[in-house]
């Protein structure tokens, strides 16, 4: 794979559901550079979440290809499809949905029980995956005392810094991130968004992050509008 092969690439995309009388998303083209950021806009049902489903291969397009770095998740099995998914990209979730019932340190590194790559990137960058965890942790200005402390216990800004050290370890080579910032006031809104954007510049990786708050702009490389780009909502089929 050629460094210049992109993150992910979307080409002639379309999706529709299955028993849907039309397409939810026809994109013509898309993708994203390692270490670029981007910022996806809409507001609610315009197609967003549907769209990092096609890009994680959680979903598979209708037509046209869906690819992360250079493979189409259409010429993949299902388990390959997950194991590509675990090793190549990390997701933050918009309820961050964490494990209750684990540590802090056990809930960020649960990516590398389930990918080996990940796993060996983190021996390699820090020796340990207990020692890549607490330097992310650390990073992220969540206190130590915490650390070993159940998820659930921890307030929304904390276990949201939790998620974000969760999709960061191993060093995926994207992170997705949906609406993470919904829940908060604009203080914390800026300094997470300084955060994640800091920690994703550190490890190299590509950011791909929906809202519909055009406040964050600022954080971006680049800001794409989706019901402008999706063929479908403009014909309609969106929903």
């Amino acid at each position: 794979m050629s460094a210049d092969t992109p993150v992910f690439e979307l080409l002639d995309l379309r999706f529709r559901y299955p028993g849907a009388p039309s397409d939810v998303l026809d994109l013509p083209r898309l993708q994203l550079a390692r270490g670029q950021r981007l910022l996806l806009m809409g507001g609610s049902g315009c197609g967003k979440s549907t769209l990092l489903s096609l890009v994680a291969g959680v979903l598979l397009a209708s037509a046209g290809r869906v690819r992360l770095l250079g493979q189409d998740w259409q010429s993949m099995r299902a388990g390959v499809r997950d194991e590509r998914r675990v090793n190549h990209v990390g997701y933050v979730f918009q309820q961050f949905n964490l494990l209750p019932y684990l540590s802090v340190l056990d809930n960020v590194m649960l990516p590398c029980r389930f990918s080996a790559v990940r796993r060996q990137r983190a021996l390699a960058s820090h020796g340990k995956e207990l020692g890549a965890a607490q330097a992310l942790l650390q990073a992220l200005d969540l206190e130590s005392g915490l650390w070993r402390r159940d998820a659930a216990s921890l307030s929304v800004g904390q276990q949201q810094r939790v998620a974000v050290a969760r999709a960061l370890i191993g060093q995926p080579e994207l992170v997705i991130a949906d609406e993470p910032t919904s829940a908060l006031d604009e203080d914390r809104r800026d300094a997470f968004m300084q955060l994640l954007g800091g920690e994703c510049a550190r490890s190299g990786c590509a950011l791909l992050f929906v809202s519909h708050d055009r406040r964050l702009a600022g954080h971006f490389d680049q800001v794409l509008d989706l019901p402008a780009l999706n063929r479908a909502a403009r014909a309609g089929g969106a929903t």
